[in-house]
């Protein structure tokens, strides 16, 4: 695809410029796939990995449909997580100022009061679907104006069981609205949802090139059976490196590996379900200040984490299938960066790591009988970091909710 710039896609003076002082010069493949269709006001459904850019493939047409002097909220964006929508909140909101639009981010655990003034002064609003559900039933403000309507990660926010919740809020759009849909996968029942939500919509498909992804990012499979997980993960962290995102598959097993990696000398803070919002910011902000080089996540809370400097993405516990492979491992090597992503299993997932290698047409040595692709390295002294001067930190545990309180607290908070 010839490059073009932003002007040439139809991008006005105003935000081009605001994107240039950002540093962002040229579009990316997948805003160059999406913007001119959006400005062209169709219906669009995008198929697009995480780390594409595709943010700002909404993002910049967005601003541009929508009018500084009309009614608010004018543009609706629907996030499958808090994180996400201050992370899209940020980095749309220098170009939606050039325009002169207001744009607020509602989710759970802040101040209904606040959220509810910001939103109804708000041009574009992003938001969780439980708490936009919140506002709403509170008559904070009314969608009669939506002209655009986003679902980001859709595939997710259908994962988290957020159907029934969406299907209330798009009801309440006009039926005239434009439609814009990304998502990791198009398939199953997230596309027939994308058909049900969208008119007439242009399908856009971007996997990426496969041979900058190659380039960029260095896929390692180690085989190393879970009792010596936390020793091989001590040794791989004891180098010098920019930021670790360190994924494991439940909120109580962060907990845990935080404070067993507290125990050998190396600082990492968790970020999970059962964290409370303001415990989730300070351990991102934390992480995104690299006062704190290791962070350990779960799937679900690392969601729309959008960090620079992630060197590393290491899966302490093996992703369960394939989209869980991409959204963990595209956390780095994101907007043309290189990162390194390494994967532990057991010999017992040894066909199983080998058959999501190969589905991702990642060259790899995994096979029955034979060994991971690197040999797995022992344990060796740490020297225990320190951040600034802070004493390495424990990472106390939370404890572990039910599992049906735990579903309604990511229903209303999420």
């Amino acid at each position: 695809m010839p490059t073009q710039s932003f002007a040439e896609l139809g991008v006005s003076r105003a935000v081009a410029g605001a994107l240039s002082r950002q540093g962002v010069t040229e579009p990316f493949a997948v805003q160059r796939l999406v913007i001119g269709d959006v400005l062209a006001g169709r219906d669009v459904l995008a198929k697009s990995p995480t780390g594409s850019g595709k943010t700002l493939a909404f993002g910049v047409p967005l601003v541009e449909r929508i009018a500084a002097d009309g009614p608010r909220p004018a543009a609706l964006v629907l996030s499958p997580t808090r994180e996400l929508a201050k992370q899209i909140v940020e980095e749309i909101r220098s170009i939606a100022h050039a325009r002169a639009l207001r744009v607020t981010a509602v989710y759970g655990g802040a101040s209904l009061v606040k959220q509810a003034r910001d939103a109804a002064a708000s041009h574009i609003l992003v938001a969780t679907p439980g708490r936009l559900e919140d506002l709403l039933a509170r008559r904070a403000f009314t969608l009669d104006a939506i002209r655009v309507l986003v679902l980001d990660e859709a595939d997710r926010m259908l994962d988290m069981g957020f159907r029934p919740a969406v299907d209330r809020i798009v009801s309440l759009c006009p039926s005239d609205r434009q439609t814009l849909f990304f998502s990791a996968t198009l398939s199953g029942e997230t596309g027939r949802v994308a058909k049900a939500y969208t008119r007439n919509a242009v399908r856009l498909d971007y996997d990426g090139d496969p041979a900058h992804s190659a380039a960029i990012v260095e896929h390692r499979f180690l085989e190393v059976e879970t009792p010596s997980r936390v020793a091989a993960l001590v040794a791989e962290l004891d180098v010098d490196r920019d930021l670790t995102l360190v994924f494991v598959r439940t909120k109580r097993g962060a907990d845990r590996l935080v404070k067993r990696l507290g125990d050998h000398g190396v600082d990492a803070v968790a970020m999970h379900g059962n964290r409370s919002q303001s415990q989730r910011e300070r351990a991102l902000a934390s992480f995104e200040a690299a006062e704190v080089s290791t962070l350990v996540a779960t799937d679900i809370a690392a969601r729309g984490i959008d960090v620079d400097r992630i060197s590393h993405v290491i899966n302490f516990d093996p992703p369960e299938d394939r989209d869980a492979y991409i959204h963990r491992v595209g956390r780095t090597g994101r907007a043309g960066r290189s990162g390194i992503g390494i994967t532990f299993h057991s010999a017992a997932e040894r066909d199983r790591i080998a058959g999501l290698a190969d589905e991702l047409g990642i060259e790899h040595s995994v096979a029955p009988g034979v060994r991971g692709a690197a040999p797995v390295p022992r344990a060796r002294p740490v020297t225990p970091r320190r951040s600034h001067g802070r004493p390495p930190r424990s990472g106390a545990s939370a404890p572990p909710a039910s599992r049906r309180a735990n579903a309604r607290r990511r229903q209303r908070q999420a």
